[in-house]
């Protein structure tokens, strides 16, 4: 089974999505930061993930234009690929690169199989 969304994350290999323990979210918001994903180690209910929808904000603001067009993923719609998906692919190789020089190898691939096959995904 596959959960993948409206921009071509895959959630079930995500461990933001998959964490659940305080102590899993405590290390996530770790990683977010040392990615530079965030800022600051944010609190656990700030990193807790149960997937997209119209409550979160996208930094890509993608959330917000598959609301305005009534499509479900960016896929599904007639400008696609867009300015704001060709931005995204550009963005997410770019973190891609600096995840390859800060996070240890187990946590690359972690990241590589929920966050970097974007457009593969999105082409399923």
């Amino acid at each position: 089974m596959k959960k993948i969304t409206l921009c071509g994350d895959d959630c079930l290999k995500c461990p933001r999505y998959l964490a659940k323990t305080d102590t899993d979210l405590k290390n996530v918001a770790k990683l977010w930061y040392k990615i530079g994903w965030r800022d600051t180690i944010v609190s656990n209910d700030e990193i807790r993930c149960s997937g997209c929808s119209s409550h979160k904000k996208c930094t890509y603001q993608l959330v917000d234009c598959v609301k305005e067009k009534g499509i479900k993923k960016c896929n599904q719609c007639y400008d696609y690929p867009c300015k704001k998906i060709k931005d995204m692919l550009r963005r997410s190789y770019k973190y891609k690169i600096k995840c390859q020089k800060v996070c240890t190898q187990e946590e690359y691939e972690m990241l590589e199989k929920s966050f970097f096959n974007k457009e593969e995904n999105l082409k399923k």
